[in-house]
């Protein structure tokens, strides 16, 4: 079956964040919306304020039927690379909505067919289609890339306070100028992925 073809309640959208950072969790999360209580406005959320997205996190946690938000750490990016990470983090996000997840919400719920914001789908059993540029064109995924985008915000604000000097509150562990030169005058702190070039060259005295 395809997403085309699916026409009943239980879809799931899937979206994650953080692949391209230097340092923290690459965050996953999965959103079935329920269409008596539509949300306007969703949209990737790469294109929406800060504000705005945090409007829309509050409404998609109080009106989705259910949402769940799971991870990999930076050990396990580290242990079986990014693109791996990403799969299991969308993998555990997709099993938190039956419950068992930390982060979630609304009813317990397994998804009927699973829309997934990109070109790859994890390993499992859920009929489900990879989208390219699907947080721009389907609902539930542009929830869930909400969703994911300000739970790993607001876990790097925190982050921040931990490990003050890095900066990770304004960048977010990207790959910024002032993120370089933190990391080459204080080194990687435990949040950071030592097995990205950057941070393995400081890692290594090679910087």
């Amino acid at each position: 079956m395809r997403l085309e073809q699916y026409c009943g309640e239980l879809l799931a959208g899937v979206d994650e964040v953080g692949r391209g950072c230097l340092a923290g969790d690459v965050v996953a999360a999965a959103v079935i919306l329920d269409s008596s209580r539509p949300i306007a406005g969703l949209a990737d959320s790469k294109k929406l304020s800060p504000l705005r997205r945090e409007k829309l996190y509050e409404e998609i946690i109080n009106k989705a039927r259910s949402w769940s938000v799971a991870r990999a750490s930076a050990a396990e990016i580290d242990d079986i690379n990014i693109l791996q990470a990403s799969l299991l983090a969308m993998k555990r996000a997709v099993a938190g909505l039956a419950g068992g997840g930390i982060n979630t919400g609304g009813s317990k719920l397994t998804a009927e067919f699973v829309a997934v914001d990109g070109n790859r789908l994890p390993d499992w059993s859920y009929a489900a289609e990879a989208v390219i540029g699907g947080d721009g064109q389907i609902p539930c995924i542009s929830a869930a890339s909400i969703i994911a985008k300000v739970t790993r915000d607001r876990e790097l604000v925190v982050l921040d306070e931990q490990y003050p000097g890095y900066g990770f509150a304004k960048h977010k562990g990207y790959g910024t100028a002032e993120h370089l030169v933190a990391l080459t005058k204080l080194g990687a702190c435990p949040q950071h992925r030592r097995s990205f070039a950057p941070v393995r060259k400081v890692v290594q005295g090679l910087s």
